[in-house]
């Protein structure tokens, strides 16, 4: 497997966090398909692929729309927000990234823009064990517009105070990708470079 190098021209880099720093999405997938059972949905790994990158709250009202049920949103996504938190300590850190980013400590201005929220982005970022190499993360709460909207880069950007251009993202999904795109920004879709296991079992 080839070595995940940044671009010599990146001033700062930003990382998304699930699937990019830890592989959390087994954890995610669980989560998802056990809390949608109970609703009698099929929580495939399919419909996972095409969900990925939306924050929680907006996935579950894309499946209460797509399976036409008929449940509280919100006390869904808390119940699979609960699920996911409880089995995160499984997630493992995915190495060539941490790898640039312990590179780079110190050296370049980094930050993390997740669809996921404040609170799940900075308890991935202990569990990876590179809590104490940002110092902003920009998570679902704080853009109105996500993923694949520019919004989320373009405001880590602003934080870490280095110009879209100059800026390189590091990426798994497809959403983030165009995301990074829109902006401006460089990018790299990191799946090439660890054994991707979105849809597998822990």
């Amino acid at each position: 497997m080839r070595e995940l190098t940044k671009d010599s021209r990146a001033k700062g880099l930003i990382f998304d966090i699930d699937g990019t720093i830890c592989d959390t999405m087994p954890v995610h997938f669980i989560a998802w398909r056990e809390t949608a059972a109970e609703q009698g949905i099929d929580f495939t790994t399919e419909l996972f692929l095409e969900v990925t990158g939306i924050p929680a709250l907006q996935t579950s009202e894309y499946l209460k729309d797509k399976f036409r049920c008929d449940f509280d949103v919100v006390e869904f996504t808390r119940l699979k927000e609960e699920r996911f938190e409880q089995n995160m300590h499984k997630a493992k850190p995915i190495e060539p990234v941490i790898k640039i980013i312990r590179e780079n400590k110190g050296k370049l201005p980094m930050a993390c823009g997740t669809g996921g929220s404040q609170y799940l982005a900075w308890k991935t970022l202990e569990i990876a064990g590179v809590r104490d190499c940002f110092e902003h993360v920009v998570a679902a709460e704080n853009v109105i517009n996500h993923k694949p909207f520019p919004d989320t880069f373009l405001k880590a950007a602003e934080l870490i105070g280095v110009q879209p251009s100059d800026c390189e993202v590091f990426e798994d999904g497809e959403l983030g990708l165009q995301a990074a795109t829109a902006a401006g920004m460089m990018c790299v879709d990191v799946k090439p470079y660890y054994e991707v296991t979105i849809g597998q079992e822990l």
